[in-house]
């Protein structure tokens, strides 16, 4: 329990109504979960507005209503807290509740269109190989230490945050590593967190069915460097022409890792084969088992990342040489006949197009490359046509397929990305509604050496369509139908 004067500590309040002396349970923005003496939250949301639910909240036990409109009848002995901006007032309050937790860890963001759940998952990996207590928040699963919870958004709300946070301080956590979504940025819910450092991968065509404009979506990123306190440090990938754009107005210190331009941190890919790369980090050679241009940017991050923590230099090079990759990017198995199967979460127009090239520069072009892929429904339609385009000219053949549909029809989704499909390249091109049939299909037109690549869902193991989850598992689909077909 608390006082709820002490969880509003740094809340911008325009009015009061009532007593902020009164003693309160839980913090709750979800009217269904309020109990009695809980404070509820009124949160604008895409779909909902919060300030509806506040009659609700009340008759359920609230004690306490923070909004940013009073509602036009005021319940006598409920105080209302009239603020700003109730989601960063949520982000705040989470963080007073929970005792502050961010600041007792190290707690590292990463954000970026495409590699932070890689670098986030890999950054744990390794520093639990290197003897700490680890947390962390990612699109695939939230760790305290050894302990996983299922995760549901790439950022979770602030309350989740917070309530993990302090769990992990509670098992000894000394470092989280946290993706940072534009989302999360967007509606507040990294506010009143204390970063030690931030990383910035790329930015490319992501959630402009969020943000209006590729600028505004640029913008909501770099604020969170921007915000960055100076005893933070901003690790940005400088070959991005963005990456610098991230660093103008941060007062942390100023970082950058690199490929192509001189960089802090610098690499060369020596050698890069289906069995993983031969880098040259700083001047020093390791090999790593994961492959592709786009993970030796994600292992420089995490490279930096690391040394900047205090990890000695060699010791860094030495655990990363042990990293597995992550479940749903570029994880692959290889049947009993000898195909190739990968399952990738490249859901992105840049995503598609790294995973495609990566494919092209390991193979021998005596094989055949099959690509599945979908598009989600309610989702940015723009990028549709042009991940078709991206397929077709980097594969010899093309399924287009279901993803998460959603709300809309699977083959109105397809047809929009048939439209990115150049006349030369009809003849690759299969269009398969049923997702289950179009990976039994590649699986059945492959031929031994042949690589079939699963683009999309990655990790997923569920498929939304018309607000239903579905059990849906790309990796075990593929292996059980590869298995099938050697009988």
């Amino acid at each position: 329990m608390s006082i709820l004067k002490d969880i509003l500590y740094k809340v911008a309040i325009e009015s009061v109504t009532g007593s902020t002396e009164i003693v309160i349970n839980q913090l709750h923005f979800d009217s269904r979960k309020i109990e009695a003496n809980d404070v509820f939250v009124a949160i604008r949301g895409t779909i909902s507005d919060g300030h509806d639910f506040i009659e609700k909240a009340i008759g359920l036990g609230a004690t306490a209503v923070i909004c940013d409109t009073l509602p036009e009848n005021l319940i006598n002995g409920i105080t209302y807290v009239c603020v700003k901006d109730t989601n960063a007032a949520l982000a705040f309050m989470a963080a007073n509740f929970y005792g502050d937790p961010s600041q007792k860890l190290k707690l590292i963001g990463i954000t970026g269109t495409n590699g932070k759940t890689t670098i986030a998952s890999l950054l744990y990996q390794l520093f639990k190989k290197a003897g700490f207590k680890v947390g962390l928040l990612s699109t695939v699963k939230i760790l305290v230490d050894e302990i996983e919870h299922k995760a549901t958004h790439t950022t979770p709300d602030s309350i989740t945050i917070n309530y993990f946070l302090n769990e992990m301080i509670e098992a000894g956590v000394e470092y989280c590593f946290m993706e940072v979504s534009s989302h999360g940025i967007h509606q507040k819910r990294t506010e009143g967190l204390h970063f030690r450092g931030g990383i910035f991968t790329n930015l490319s065509h992501d959630h402009l069915d969020y943000h209006p404009t590729f600028a505004e979506y640029r913008d909501v990123k770099k604020s969170f460097f921007d915000h960055l306190p100076n005893s933070a440090f901003a690790l940005t990938n400088s070959d991005d022409k963005n990456g610098p754009v991230m660093l103008q107005n941060t007062t942390a210190r100023k970082l950058t890792y690199a490929l192509k331009t001189y960089a802090d941190y610098k690499a060369q890919i020596l050698e890069n084969q289906l069995s993983g790369l031969l880098l040259k980090i700083n001047g020093n050679e390791v090999w790593v088992k994961l492959i592709g241009t786009f993970n030796a940017y994600n292992l420089l991050a995490i490279y930096g990342t690391a040394v900047e923590l205090g990890l000695d230099g060699f010791e860094v090079l030495r655990l990363m040489s042990e990293l597995e990759s992550v479940s749903g990017r570029f994880q692959y198995i290889v049947s009993n006949a000898n195909i190739t199967a990968i399952v990738d979460y490249a859901h992105t127009p840049d995503a598609l197009e790294n995973v495609l090239n990566t494919i092209n520069d390991v193979r021998t072009n005596n094989e055949q490359l099959i690509t599945v892929v979908g598009c989600g429904g309610n989702r940015d339609t723009a990028k549709r046509p042009v991940m078709a385009n991206i397929a077709t000219e980097l594969s010899d053949k093309v399924i287009l397929t279901s993803d998460n549909p959603r709300n809309e029809e699977p083959e109105a989704i397809i047809q929009e990305m048939e439209k990115g499909v150049q006349t030369q390249n009809f003849k690759k091109v299969l269009s398969i509604t049923d997702r289950f049939q179009a990976i039994k299909t590649a699986c059945q037109l492959a031929q031994p050496n042949d690589i079939i690549l699963i683009a999309g869902k990655g990790h997923e193991t569920y498929q939304e369509i018309k607000g239903v989850r579905h059990d849906f598992d790309d990796m075990k689909n593929v292996k059980e139908i590869l298995d099938q077909l050697l009988k």
